[in-house]
């Protein structure tokens, strides 16, 4: 082994021990979910936040035959009880705490909207949690609603901090088990297409060495596993595999053709020949990634910089330690070829014709017509898996008030004190006009709670701004502060948002919303929430798509003509290369799959295959065209001598994708799918559209 593959060896086995033993793999998923502080999108958010500050909300419905009856009160009472008494959780609001009492809470302008939903036959019970909520606390409210869960009592429980710490354990549990199994299903494939232990033990050692420093890095540079990187050990295992495959196919081709006495320089040989496409492969992937660091979405940043870390150290270790094992299979048999030098493929490939690339293009523009129908902004709900117990009590939950908050902060245009008549005519006005929106499900804001404090004997004796001076004394817990500041300038509307039957997109609908309180004289100076964030992230992933590939393709234009020594073969390329993400995204548009944050990576991934089978054949016919070759015999050679290899990394990566269709988080069955058909459609773009096009563009 030489000093070099000694050296990358032992900074493989470094990074694996340290991942193994330093590196935390448990997903980390906060409460806003997709942004960092310093992002624009949330900005508003916190705002909002220390204008009017709460902690954020668990919602539990309560649901029975009939909830008048003492049962049900009473089974009501122990159950807030018992929440009141769990660590973490701050206050509980329900019928037996807070409204005075059960009956009162259908005539109260306050509770009715609190505590009671569409659904005649349950009841909400608010948790305020502390802090960001937790898997802890989750796990022990998810204890108690099971110790007093009956049939004739049914719980279901929403919120953020709720939802957020479920998606977190979707994420570890998958990370941990399809990660594994897409792995154990990579070698196993790679083992049946190059029936070579040598090459076998290279592949894996390499491909899980690049997976090991990468993560090492991560945590060096303190990026946490989160919604995008959970995916990243398969991201750059595929990457790394990719540089291997394509080796291993020149180094057979060179085997091939060596002499007995030369064998030992085929690999040296095939290094030379694979390493300027390899590394033009990387500069795309690399770059392809790194465009994601300028979007304002925390976890495509993050994907950005672990997918351009990964790319850079997928080809230091495939070429730093794989060729020691090409030289050790060299040895093998006292310099006789050896096994795995090469095979005749058991079928042969049928010709790139124009009717294969025809109908190749005729599918591509079919998945163009998709892309309108393309859902880049989900509902919550998306994330759980149809017809499952926990989608279905979310839903429930939904339905019967919304789950998912916006905020508004309203202020007079002209600067006037809320608390005045013609101002809080407004507000009143504001209230009725939110709630008749059929996106809003609950709306709480400062008439509501002046409607609620004036059905106190005696209130009547106060004016508005005393009694808002009350209300923000500590014997009424500072309720007022929670929606009018203290100068009386600014209102919180407290918005619970349905998300199961969203008639629009959520840019759409706060747009409309804005208008609304345009119209009833006042202005929308802030919005926040996860109704917004969520909006945010729909158009930022809609734009990192759209500047992302768009991006990818300029920057392809001249690796295209670096490597194809040609304009009319770098514009075959470009175009064969663009219609992997319109069959791709069309797929999902057509097939009515939300393209979430997490699954919306599957295109580049798939994209990235593309280019390196298209860089790599573009590589070989050029060899073959200096070497006298006419330019359709050097890209029939040249797609004859790669075939096998881009169908192999086809078959391995689609088959190892495809185990993550078997995950219960439907993000990543979304993402497992895309790769899947991604990588399919990349093969067949580049074995049966680019020959063709490629060299009819070079005269024939």
């Amino acid at each position: 082994m030489s000093r070099t593959a000694a050296v990358a060896g032992l900074l493989v086995l470094a990074s694996v021990v340290w991942v193994l033993v330093g590196v935390d793999l448990d997903p980390r998923v906060e409460s806003d979910f997709f942004f960092s502080t310093d992002d624009p999108q949330l900005q508003d958010s916190q705002a909002i936040a220390e204008l009017f500050p709460s902690n954020q909300q668990l919602l539990i419905s309560a649901t029975a035959p009939d909830v008048s009856a003492d049962d049900y009160v009473e089974r009501i009472h122990r159950l807030t009880e018992d929440l009141a008494a769990v660590p973490g959780v701050a206050s509980v609001q329900s019928l037996t705490r807070g409204p005075g009492s059960p009956d009162a809470v259908p005539q109260s302008p306050l509770w009715s909207r609190l505590l009671l939903g569409s659904n005649p036959r349950s009841t909400l019970i608010l948790a305020m949690v502390e802090g960001e909520g937790g898997g802890d606390l989750a796990t022990r409210i998810e204890a108690l609603l099971a110790d007093h869960h009956t049939p004739s009592f049914a719980l279901d429980v929403s919120g953020v901090p709720y939802v957020v710490e479920l998606v977190r354990r979707y994420l570890g549990r998958d990370l941990r088990t399809f990660s594994l199994a897409a792995l154990v299903i990579f070698g196993l494939l790679v083992a049946l297409v190059y029936r070579s232990v040598w090459v076998v033990a290279g592949t894996l050692t390499c491909c899980l060495g690049a997976c090991g420093v990468t993560l090492a890095a991560l945590s060096f540079l303190d990026v946490p596993i989160g919604l995008l990187t959970a995916n990243i050990i398969t991201i750059v295992f595929v990457l790394a595999l990719s540089h291997i495959v394509f080796l291993t196919a020149n180094w057979r081709d060179e085997r091939s053709r060596a002499t007995e006495d030369d064998l030992a320089g085929a690999t040296d040989r095939a290094v030379a020949a694979t390493f300027g496409a390899s590394f033009w492969c990387m500069v795309t992937t690399l770059l392809g990634f790194g465009s994601l660091l300028f979007a304002s979405a925390k976890p495509l940043r993050e994907l950005g910089l672990a997918g351009a870390l990964g790319s850079a150290v997928a080809i230091c270790v495939a070429y730093g330690l794989y060729p020691a094992f090409l030289h050790a299979l060299a040895r093998r048999a006292d310099g006789a070829k050896p096994e795995g030098a090469h095979r005749a493929p058991a079928f042969t490939l049928p010709p790139a014709t124009w009717a294969t690339a025809g109908l190749l293009f005729a599918a591509a523009v079919v998945g163009a017509f998709g892309l309108p129908k393309l859902d880049t902004d989900p509902n919550l709900l998306s994330y759980f898996a149809p017809g499952s117990e926990l989608r279905a009590g979310l839903e429930r939950i939904d339905r019967d008030g919304g789950s998912s908050p916006l905020l508004l902060v309203v202020k007079d245009p002209e600067g006037a004190a809320l608390d005045g008549d013609g101002p809080m005519g407004k507000l009143a006005a504001l209230q009725a006009a939110l709630e008749e929106d059929p996106e809003v499900g609950t709306c709480l804001s400062l008439p509501v709670l002046l409607d609620e404090a004036r059905r106190v004997p005696m209130a009547f004796f106060f004016s508005t701004p005393q009694l808002l001076d009350l209300l923000d004394t500590p014997t009424f817990d500072h309720i007022a502060a929670s929606f009018v500041t203290k100068d009386r300038q600014r209102a919180l509307y407290f918005l619970r948002m349905g998300e199961s039957d969203r008639g629009a997109p959520r840019r759409e609908v706060i747009e409309r919303l804005r208008r609304v309180v345009e119209e009833k004289g006042l202005h929308a100076e802030r919005v926040g929430g996860l109704y917004e964030l969520q909006a945010s992230l729909g158009s930022l992933v809609s734009g990192s798509l759209l500047r992302g590939l768009g991006g990818l393709f300029l920057l392809f234009i001249p690796v295209g003509l670096w490597v194809a020594r040609g304009a009319r073969p770098a514009l075959a390329m470009i175009v064969a290369l663009a219609a992997v993400p319109l069959l791709v995204l069309g797929l999902f548009g057509h097939a009515g799959l939300p393209l979430d944050v997490i699954s919306s990576p599957a295109a580049n991934v798939a994209i990235a295959l593309g280019i390196d089978a298209m860089i790599h054949l573009a590589t070989a016919a050029r060899r073959r065209r200096e070497a006298g070759a006419s330019p359709f015999e050097a890209w029939a050679g040249a797609r004859e001598m790669l075939w096998p290899a881009i169908l192999g990394a086809t078959a391995i990566l689609a088959v190892g994708f495809g185990i993550f269709a078997l995950s219960s988080f439907p993000p990543t069955q979304r993402f497992g799918i895309a790769v899947a058909f991604g990588t399919a459609a990349a093969a067949a773009m580049a074995l049966f559209a680019l020959p063709r096009l490629a060299a009819r563009a070079d005269g024939r």
